[in-house]
């Protein structure tokens, strides 16, 4: 190589290091607690609705199903008497 070759080449490992800036970017994203109270909020309005949908599924699920289906057969039940009217 010649002397001038040898001050442009990059370093391998150079670039797999992250430099100052990119640092700097990082210690800022971390020190930034916008995200994690929306995460907290997240977590906070997940920890009461799945109990209360397991619940519903559970419990109440039945119920629908039952009154789903019986407005179902009263529906058919309506386009019987309309068909035959």
């Amino acid at each position: 190589m010649t002397k001038m070759a040898k001050q442009t080449a990059v370093p391998a490992d150079s670039q797999q290091r992250p430099n100052a800036s990119t640092w700097n970017l990082l210690r800022r994203i971390h020190r930034d607690e916008e995200g994690a109270v929306s995460i907290e909020t997240i977590l906070i309005i997940a920890a009461i609705a799945i109990p209360i949908l397991i619940f519903i599924i559970k419990f109440g699920w039945p119920r629908i199903k039952a009154w789903f289906n019986q407005g179902m057969q009263e529906l058919e039940g309506g386009m019987d008497d309309a068909a035959g009217a």
